[in-house]
């Protein structure tokens, strides 16, 4: 079956280029021109990604944003900016976003994106179904994609999971952003590590007890992040 696609841009001529790009990809794209269509096509057309432009009549893209993961929809989302300040791309990472493009951008580099994102989704639940790690208070179940801190369960994105899970496979290893960025987004090329560090950020805000003083995902100065702790068990679950 087809992936899904929603693109939300008000500027007619691009979301004509994104659909047109994406269609010859192999993907089934519908395309709205406000935030507040968005929602009304989540339950007719089921989108497995969304690429949304950051600003939009009606319901802006952190608008939009903010209210999918409220509303714990964990559908993957691209966002789009013409805003060439690094704050405001931090911004859309803050409210949800997996990734970020800055207009103008190449059609083959978003098309390229989408099928990393989706081939990560893919691969990684059969990536050590059956695995849990527990590192201190910390617990990652792969199969059950859930994670708990002191036995209780803690709310992460796919994107967050991700990271976390593939920190944990290489617990003790000092892993740079470039690194990370192929090894949980699957960019094959020079991408912007400001991605990792926000989802660093986010990840520490939710299992840290104090995320300025970490014991689990360590910074290590001039180069990336490791984690860090005690194991308890490493084993399988069956």
């Amino acid at each position: 079956m087809r992936k899904k696609v929603l693109v939300v841009d008000d500027e007619p001529s691009i979301s004509m280029l994104i659909e047109f790009n994406l269609k010859l990809a192999g993907y089934d794209v519908r395309c709205v021109s406000d935030g507040e269509a968005v929602f009304d096509m989540l339950k007719p057309f089921r989108p497995d990604l969304i690429v949304l432009d950051l600003m939009l009549p009606k319901m802006d893209g952190l608008q939009v944003c903010r209210e999918l993961r409220n509303q714990n929809n964990a559908v993957p989302i691209i966002m789009l900016t013409a805003l060439q300040d690094v704050t405001d791309k931090i911004a859309g990472l803050d409210n949800g976003a997996d990734d970020y493009m800055t207009k103008p951008f190449s059609p083959q580099e978003l098309v390229s994106r989408i099928g990393a994102l989706f081939r990560r989704l893919q691969s990684l639940p059969g990536v050590l179904d059956d695995t849990a790690y527990s590192i201190g208070r910390l617990q990652v179940l792969v199969e059950q994609r859930e994670v708990l801190v002191d036995g209780q369960p803690i709310e992460l994105t796919p994107k967050e999971f991700e990271l976390l899970l593939f920190l944990c496979q290489h617990k003790g290893k000092v892993l740079s952003r470039q690194q990370l960025l192929h090894g949980v987004w699957d960019y094959h090329f020079l991408g912007d590590t400001r991605i990792v560090d926000v989802h660093i950020s986010h990840l520490r805000d939710k299992i840290e007890k104090n995320a300025r003083t970490p014991e689990y995902i360590l910074t290590v100065r001039n180069v990336g992040y490791k984690m860090h702790g005690v194991s308890q068990n490493e084993s399988s679950l069956a």
